[in-house]
């Protein structure tokens, strides 16, 4: 079959898209992602057999912007720990000084405001947080004022503010170990980190030093490097923070919305018209 093929749909990062597999399939044409993210891929390598690449951002930004503020509710009221508290055997009462923190009137600070990011600021505007946002690039005054936020054109100045710290940037050499041990010591300690990004965009040896040591208060990670973590791994054990398995685009919709725009990029490419989520290497 291997010169009949095309194009591939990749599903969850399979197949692997190594030298070996190009080489063996001389009439592909294009690959289409199930997902923004592209660091699983090696783009040069793809692009030196001629073959394009596309993305499904569009289909993903909703349900990825609602599973970052999920975790920021959860981990601000302490959701995890009630259910735990509220399930035991032994509850007779909750405890008095059984506290969250109040998110109304916090301040938000987005370290990438692409379209998630974007879609992020939406949603906590509704809660009347103050946002913040870093971004490679200054989004347009009009869009800053629609949703109400605040542009730190150094990351410094969002960490030193911020009472949660949501990450939506892809995985690049420059992302990578983005926030180390240095940035998280300019955050707050009543400060939460959250991730939906990827796991090695955050240092995680660092992470469990700064929640051990109350250098930040919580964590809330959709993704970590790798996944699933070793289950005898700190973080696995840690109160202070709340792990999810990567479900950032997992509702019904999302799926079948992603399936529909990665068709819409492999019959664009296959019959030769611009792909509407192409993405090229840098």
């Amino acid at each position: 079959m291997s010169k009949k093929v095309q194009a591939i749909y990749l599903w969850w990062h399979k197949p692997v898209i190594d030298q070996e597999l190009l080489q063996s399939l001389p009439n592909l044409k294009v690959i289409a992602n199930s997902g923004v993210g592209m660091d699983h891929l090696d783009l040069k390598l793809v692009a030196s057999f001629g073959v394009k690449m596309a993305n499904a951002p569009h289909a993903v930004s909703s349900s990825t912007a609602d599973t970052g503020m999920a975790l920021l509710l959860a981990s601000a009221r302490r959701l995890v720990e009630g259910y735990q508290i509220a399930i035991s055997s032994d509850m007779e009462y909750c405890e008095a000084d059984f506290l969250g923190v109040e998110v109304t009137g916090a301040t938000l600070g987005i370290i990438g405001m692409g379209s998630i990011g974007y879609k992020i600021a939406l949603r906590a505007k509704a809660f009347e947080m103050n946002i913040l946002y870093h971004n490679r690039t200054r989004r347009k005054e009009q869009e800053e004022q629609a949703v109400g936020a605040t542009y730190c054109e150094k990351i410094d100045n969002l960490l030193q503010q911020a009472d949660f710290v949501m990450v939506v940037v892809s995985l690049t050499p420059q992302t990578h170990k983005l926030i180390g041990k240095r940035e998280m010591e300019l955050m707050k300690p009543t400060a939460t980190l959250i991730n939906i990004s990827r796991g090695a965009v955050i240092d995680q040896e660092a992470l469990v030093t700064a929640l051990q040591t109350g250098v930040i208060r919580a964590a809330a990670l959709d993704v970590t490097y790798p996944e699933p973590l070793p289950r005898d791994h700190t973080l696995l054990k840690l109160k202070n923070v709340i792990i999810t398995p990567h479900l950032g685009i997992k509702t019904d919709k999302a799926t079948y919305m992603i399936t529909e725009e990665a068709t819409e990029n492999i019959l664009a490419a296959l019959n030769g018209l611009p792909i509407p989520s192409e993405v090229l290497p840098s």
